[in-house]
């Protein structure tokens, strides 16, 4: 497995350099795939070490303030990454925490320790992409960015904006047995070098600067070995019922597993052989977690990779915009400042109770989690103040907030992304409805207000 041959399949260059010829070390900048097996990125890396015969690093930057994130995020991270840091140091490779603005601390890093070559990860959000776009400028040789995070990489399956599921589906299907392979074993570093000393992670924690109002949530414990508990606990209690139970919020039908994959310490691609290796005993199972994992989740990067404005009203489609501008005037049955849906004091006993779940748990149910954004637009003033909301408070509370499927849930609920006009009605225009009596038709709506009381 040459560098050339992965640089074909799942690395692109992000600028022009060569190695650069008087390199001691080969970097890897952690991001987005916090974990150390079934990383495409780190091997990758690790491959351009062994062919240029020089020790690999590995470096994460942290931010002491983050987009919102709060203690719930950072401590789910920092968790996921001291464990990360163990397991690579057993494979003789280091790790360094740096602290500060990710592009200066990742260049000036590249820079005093002569890199040959630099590899990161893939992202599709704004923040990650000109983060490395200033490092690919300025680290003085060669940077590579490897999608880890998605089976196919983004910009191989579509070099477009896709309008929905159905576009972009054959695609998915035409390249996936190209890709959908198992991983290389990541090796013990040939080529050592002293390892750096482990963080001092209460210092770390001392350091930042996060909203401690919202704390970590007991329902997912984090980490990659927790990951991999998780996946197997879905693969032998709940997917064989997944097609039935995933959209019922009273069963223990979802998979769970979005705050690993959003944080990488679980492979999407690990994920996906492992639940295609039970599809004969769970045909059906698979054939709709498949569609989830891979179809739905990459689509939504490919909406966050190719519109510039997918956090944000601006990226809708123009009928979308025109059909919510032509009912700005609309009557709302009710209207609710920020505050007042973040407490859950809303007339809706249904939407409150996803609102608690959301902040008890740290993670909705994913079709209550449709219902939820869609009545903010019934019940705020303008499309703009429920975007905002809807976006604020998810990723203010969900584990997975920041997330391209997060914006994209919001984009489709509210703006009527990947999906056709529906027939007018008031408020909503032609984007799509859902109401109250329809949960009453899908499952035990009693049941989950009571498991989701608030205090």
């Amino acid at each position: 497995m040459s560098a050339v041959m992965m640089d074909d399949r799942r690395a692109r260059a992000l600028n022009t350099m060569p190695p650069r010829p008087d390199g001691r070390v080969v970097l890897y900048w952690m991001s987005r795939d916090q974990r150390a097996h079934d990383n495409w990125a780190l091997l990758y890396a690790q491959q351009w070490a062994t062919d240029l015969h020089l020790p690999l690093r590995v470096v994460f930057t942290l931010t002491p303030t983050f987009l919102g994130a709060t203690e719930r995020h950072y401590e789910f991270m920092l968790a996921g990454l001291a464990e990360t840091e163990a397991e690579l140091r057993t494979h003789r490779i280091g790790f360094s925490l740096l602290q500060g603005d990710p592009a200066a601390q990742v260049a000036r890093y590249a820079q005093a320790e002569r890199a040959a070559v630099v590899v990161t990860d893939f992202s599709p959000l704004r923040l990650g992409r000109q983060w490395r776009a200033a490092v690919a400028e300025a680290a003085g040789g060669a940077v590579y960015e490897v999608d880890a995070h998605n089976v196919i990489p983004a910009w191989r399956v579509s070099d477009k904006e896709e309008f929905g599921a159905y576009t972009f589906r054959p695609k998915v299907h035409r390249l996936l047995p190209d890709y959908l392979t198992d991983f290389p074993a990541l090796e013990d570093q040939a080529i050592g070098e002293p390892l750096p000393a482990a963080p001092d992670w209460e210092a770390v924690r001392r350091w930042l600067q996060v909203d401690t109002g919202v704390g970590p949530t007991p329902f997912f414990i984090p980490g990659p070995q927790a990951g991999a508990k998780a996946l197997a606990r879905f693969l032998a209690e709940r997917l064989a019922n997944y097609a039935h139970a995933r959209n019922d919020p009273t069963l223990q039908g979802a998979s769970d597993l979005s705050p690993y994959l959003h944080y990488g310490h679980l492979s999407p691609q690990r994920v996906a052989l492992a639940v295609n290796g039970l599809r004969p005993q769970y045909t059906e199972g698979v054939t709709a977690y498949v569609e989830e994992l891979i179809v739905r989740r990459e689509l939504s990067d490919n909406y966050c990779l190719y519109q510039p404005h997918y956090d944000s009203l601006a990226g809708v489609k123009e009928w979308a915009r025109r059909t919510l501008d032509d009912h700005r005037g609309d009557s709302r049955p009710a209207t609710y400042t920020r505050d007042q849906f973040e407490r859950a004091e809303t007339h809706d006993a249904a939407w409150n109770a996803a609102q608690v779940e959301m902040v008890q748990r740290g993670k909705m149910h994913n079709y209550m989690r449709m219902y939820w954004a869609k009545k903010i637009l019934e019940w705020t003033r303008s499309p703009e103040e429920a975007y905002e909301i809807a976006v604020y408070l998810n990723d203010r509370y969900e584990l997975d907030g920041r997330d391209p499927n997060g914006y994209t849930n919001i984009a489709w609920s509210l703006g009527g992304v990947h999906v056709r006009p529906w027939p007018e009605r008031p408020i909503f225009g032609k984007i799509r409805y859902m109401a109250y009596s329809g949960l009453l038709k899908k499952f035990d709506v009693a049941a989950y207000v009571r498991a989701n009381a608030t205090a």
